[in-house]
């Protein structure tokens, strides 16, 4: 049992880290007056899940540990919806409920799309 907490100790690790780095190149390059670190990151990972949960449903590729390990291990970290969360609250309790609303349906409406689209690429591979 405490092989498998570290292995998803450090699967989590991993996940942090890449998420970090994603959403700090966002928005280095998209500026931060929006959360689109957040939004790339979190339709990366609905696209990434997608396609990971289409091979396991489709192919029965990995075994239980390894789905633990790449889903809740490196996906549950790297997704960031309690960011996406925190974010859209800042952005209401300023005042810019525009923003947060237009946050909250891109985010959603997105991932489930991303999340789709990664279903439908399995299928056609």
């Amino acid at each position: 049992m405490l092989q498998k907490l570290l292995a998803l100790a450090v699967a989590g690790g991993l996940g942090t880290i890449a998420r970090f780095g994603l959403s700090q190149l966002v928005h280095r390059v998209g500026g931060t007056s929006f959360p689109w670190g957040t939004v790339v990151v979190n339709f990366i990972g609905c696209l990434l899940v997608g396609i990971i949960w289409g091979i396991i449903d489709q192919k029965d590729f990995f075994n239980q540990a390894t789905r633990t390990l790449v889903l809740i291990g490196f996906m549950g970290a790297f997704t960031t919806f309690s960011a996406y969360i925190l974010e859209t609250s800042h952005l209401f309790q300023s005042g810019h409920w525009l923003s947060g609303m237009g946050n909250l349906f891109l985010q959603n409406v997105g991932g489930f799309a991303a999340f789709g689209v990664g279903l439908a690429l399995i299928k056609v591979l």
